[in-house]
């Protein structure tokens, strides 16, 4: 019942800079937190960063100083700005939110968007 739609996503040179944002929509009470989830090509999903509704954030070693995670909690929205792209940084990126309901948290997933670091 909650989607997410991301954008931002694309082609950029090393060096560079691109930043992505996600919408929630549907019926939601409360996002507790909100995370950008990331998949290189032939290797697991990790978590990039993550931002909680007291706006505690939490990076990964590899994108730490690099990439800048954050909300706006009155349009449901997580953005993740990233400078300094490398090309190791290629990979789906998604779009994660644990929504509270009555008594338990619910988790979506958006459907990845597409960021490539190449010259």
């Amino acid at each position: 019942q909650v989607q997410l739609v991301e954008s931002g996503g694309g082609l950029v040179q090393p060096g560079g800079s691109l930043s992505l944002s996600c919408a929630a929509s549907g019926s939601i009470t409360t996002i507790n937190v909100m995370a950008w989830y990331r998949q290189p090509p032939g290797k697991q999903r990790e978590l990039a960063a993550h931002i909680t509704s007291d706006t505690m954030t939490n990076y990964a070693d590899s994108v730490k100083g690099r990439f800048t995670i954050s909300r706006d909690g009155a349009k449901n929205t997580v953005y993740l700005q990233m400078n300094s792209l490398k090309p190791e940084d290629t990979a789906v990126y998604y779009c994660y939110a644990e929504v509270s309901a009555v008594t338990t948290a619910y988790a979506y997933w958006g459907q990845g968007t597409q960021v490539t670091v190449s010259s």
